[in-house]
Parts: C-alpha cells; sequence; structure tokens
C-alpha cells in the first residue's frame, strides 16, 4: 500500500468532526450573520471570520490526540502488534519485563510510569492550552 493512501493510522476523522460542529455552530452566530449583511462572500466569511475560531480549538484536540497515539502505540507494542525487538518502545519493553515482575519488578514499573507520566503532562498541557483559549482576547 502506498503512504499516500494510509490514512487510518492518523486520526484525522476527531479535527473534522471538531471543525465541522464548530463551523456549524458559528454559522448561526451574529457576527457571521453581520458579515453575509455586509455583502461578503462565502470565502471572506470562511477565511475571516471561520478559521480564526477554529484556530482555538484544534490545537487542544491535537495534545489529546498525541497522548491517545502514545498510548495506542504501546498497546499494540505490548501486545505484540507494534514496534518489534530492535526498536525501542515503552509497550514493548513492558512485554520484555513482565517474565522478571517478580524479582526486577522496576524494569516494568518505569516504563508504565513513563507512559504515565507523559500523557498526564500532555493531558495538562492540553488543559493548560484549553484554559488559554478560553479566556477572551
Amino acid at each position: 500500500m502506498k503512504r499516500a493512501e494510509r490514512t487510518e493510522g492518523f486520526l484525522w476523522d476527531r479535527f473534522a468532526v471538531v471543525s465541522r460542529s464548530i463551523t456549524l455552530q458559528l454559522q448561526a452566530r451574529e457576527f457571521v450573520t453581520a458579515a453575509r449583511a455586509a455583502g461578503c462572500s462565502e470565502f471572506r466569511i470562511l477565511a475571516g471570520e471561520i478559521l480564526p475560531n477554529l484556530a482555538r480549538p484544534l490545537p487542544v484536540v491535537a495534545t489529546l490526540e498525541v497522548a491517545h497515539a502514545i498510548l495506542l502505540e504501546s498497546a499494540l507494542s505490548f501486545l505484540g502488534l507494534g514496534v518489534k525487538s530492535p526498536q525501542v518502545s515503552w509497550g514493548l519493553t513492558i512485554a520484555e519485563a513482565k517474565e522478571f515482575v517478580f524479582f526486577e519488578p522496576w524494569m516494568l514499573n518505569v516504563s508504565g510510569a513513563m507512559i504515565f507520566i507523559l500523557t498526564g503532562a500532555i493531558n495538562l498541557f492540553c488543559g493548560g492550552l484549553k484554559g488559554a483559549s478560553d479566556r477572551p482576547d
């Protein structure tokens, strides 16, 4: 399969759903109605009124999707369906360390803690972005 045809791993559908729902909400707002009444073209309304309002929620979706992708990759690597042994992955490290869980549990705990800390930090960053985008300019 060609690289351009493989879109199932990019998780683009969440961006499309958020963009569409916000666009539909913004169409009914007063500033879009005022732009239509002023005689602005559809392209001008889209570029000048709708797209600037999409600039705030889409980075929030992007940070959530990064955390989701990390968890998905770790889970697939743990199950043996992701990264193979010469490459490094936290899920693969957990899978390889599960046979030493009784003798050297730190091998398992460190990788699990790193996944937890990284996804937690990404979610906190996402919360900060959302809080910053909710404030008026």
